[in-house]
C-alpha cells in the first residue's frame, strides 16, 4: 500500500524504482486499473521533481514524490517513489498492474540517490546482514507464486544449504560497481549436448552474461545465437511476431550458470520453451526463447521462461531464487534451487501435446567465430610485421651490391 491505498505492482529484479500510476494519468493505459489519488492521502510529499524511466519494452514518466510504503509486515514511513502521470508500452490495462516496484542496485534507478533510497534498500537496512536477501517463485497464476523478504518460503526450500550461490557479475562496470542481478553463463544444452554460444559483449567478460529479471516474460538472448538455437532444437520458423515451434516438439534445454567450480546446469521444463497451445496457430507455438540484440548490460535476459513455475497438473518449476544483498564479508550473492525434473516434464509435456514422430534435429553446438576490436588489432599487427619481414628482405635484395663481371685476363 501506499498512503494507505492499495495496489498490485509488478515485482521487478531487472530495474530499480518504485512507481504507480497516479489519478492525473488520463490516458487509456491507466482508466482500468486503481490510481492514487494524491487527496487521499496524509504523509505524501511531492518533490516538484520530474520522473523518467525507460525499459526494454515501453517508458513511464511522472513526478517523484515520498509517502508511507507498506509491503507486507515491512513499512517505510517516507519512502521514495513516482507517480507516473503517462505510460507507454507497458500495457497495465491488459495485466492489471498500477505501477512496478525495483528490485535491483540504486545504480540503475532513475530517481537520484538525493531524494532517498529505493524501497527494497530501506527495508534491508532494517535487518540483520545474514537475513538481507528475497525469494521468490514465479507461478502460473495468482496463488501460485512465493515472494518473501528476509526469509524462505518452507514450501520450496527449508535450508539454504541446497541453493547453489553464485556471486553477482560486475562486467562491465569499474570499481566493484553492481547494476543488475547478473550472472556469468557458461554454455546451453540441448537435449543433453552442448551449445556454446557466442562471444560476450560485455565489457571484461570472461563468459556470457545473463541477467535475471522478473520482469522479462520471455528468454532473450542475441538474434545470432537464438536463430541457431532454434534449428538445432528443430520443427522452427522464424516469422515476424518472432520464433515459433510446432507445438508437439519437445526439447530439454537447460542453463549452465556460474564460473569455475562453481558452475551448475538448471534445466527448463518443455512447457517454457515451447509455449503452451493457447498461442498456436495451425499448430505452430510460441518459442519462450527469443531474440533480442538492444540488451547492453547482459548477453542474455533470463525472464519468466527461466524463472516460473512449469506445467499443468504436476507442479513442476524451473528455479527458486534468493537474491543476496552484499555484506561486509561477501559481495552480493544469487541462490539458485533448481526444480525441474526433466524426466517428469518430458512425459508431462508429452501426455499434453502428442508425441513428435519427426527425427531429432542436428545440434549447432559451435559458435560462429566474431572478430572483436582486439583481434582485429591483433591481425593488424601480425599482418604489419609479416609485411616489414617481406620488405626488408626485398630492399635487402634491392640494395645490396651487385657483383662485377670478371675479366678474362
Amino acid at each position: 500500500s501506499i498512503g494507505g491505498q492499495t495496489f498490485e505492482v509488478l515485482l521487478d529484479t531487472g530495474s530499480s524504482d518504485l512507481w504507480v500510476a497516479s489519478s492525473n494519468c488520463t490516458i487509456q493505459d491507466c482508466a482500468k486499473v486503481p490510481t492514487f489519488d494524491t487527496s487521499d492521502t496524509v504523509n505524501l510529499t511531492l518533490s516538484g521533481a520530474a520522473f523518467h524511466l525507460g525499459y526494454l519494452l515501453g517508458s513511464v514518466t511522472g513526478m517523484i514524490a515520498t509517502d508511507t510504503v507498506t509491503l507486507g509486515s515491512y513499512e517505510v514511513s517516507s519512502q521514495v517513489l513516482a507517480l507516473a502521470n503517462s505510460t507507454s508500452g507497458l500495457d497495465l490495462s491488459g495485466t492489471g498492474y498500477s505501477g512496478i516496484l525495483g528490485l535491483t542496485f540504486p545504480a540503475e534507478a532513475s530517481i537520484p540517490g538525493t531524494y532517498g533510497q529505493t524501497f527494497i534498500d530501506n527495508v534491508f537496512a532494517s535487518l540483520d546482514e545474514n537475513d538481507r536477501f528475497f525469494a521468490y517463485k514465479l507461478g502460473r497464476n495468482n496463488s501460485d507464486s512465493s515472494f518473501t523478504i528476509g526469509q524462505l518460503d518452507p514450501t520450496y526450500a527449508n535450508s539454504s544449504s541446497n541453493f547453489t550461490y553464485i556471486p553477482v557479475s560486475s562486467a562491465g562496470l569499474s570499481n566493484g560497481n553492481y547494476n543488475f542481478w547478473k550472472v556469468p553463463l557458461e554454455y546451453i544444452t540441448i537435449n543433453s549436448t552442448r551449445f556454446d554460444l557466442s562471444r560476450s559483449s560485455v565489457s571484461g567478460a570472461s563468459t556470457n552474461i545473463g541477467i535475471l529479471d522478473t520482469g522479462t516474460t520471455l528468454l532473450l538472448g542475441p538474434s545470432a545465437d537464438v536463430a541457431r538455437f532454434w534449428q538445432s532444437v528443430g520443427n522452427a520458423r522464424n516469422t515476424d511476431s518472432g520464433w515459433q515451434v510446432r507445438c508437439n516438439r519437445a526439447a530439454i534445454v537447460g542453463f549452465v550458470l556460474g564460473d569455475g567450480d562453481d558452475q551448475k546446469e538448471f534445466v527448463l521444463d518443455p512447457t517454457d520453451v515451447n509455449w503452451e497451445p493457447g498461442t498456436q496457430q495451425d499448430g505452430w507455438c510460441m518459442g519462450g526463447i527469443q531474440a533480442n540484440d538492444g540488451v547492453f548490460s547482459g548477453d542474455w535476459l533470463l525472464g519468466d521462461t527461466f524463472l516460473r513455475v512449469g506445467v499443468l497438473i504436476i507442479k513442476l518449476h524451473n528455479v527458486y531464487a534468493a537474491h543476496h544483498a552484499a555484506t561486509d564479508s561477501s559481495p552480493p550473492k544469487i541462490g539458485l534451487l533448481g526444480l525441474t525434473d526433466p524426466t517428469a516434464a518430458l512425459a508431462q509435456f508429452r501426455a499434453v501435446r502428442g508425441d513428435d514422430s519427426t527425427a531429432p534435429a542436428e545440434v549447432h553446438s559451435r559458435a560462429p567465430r566474431s572478430f572483436t576490436g582486439a583481434d582485429v588489432c591483433g591481425i593488424a599487427v601480425v599482418c604489419g610485421f609479416v609485411f616489414g619481414v617481406i620488405l626488408s628482405h626485398l630492399l635487402h635484395i634491392w640494395l645490396a651490391p651487385r657483383g662485377r663481371k670478371r675479366s678474362k685476363y
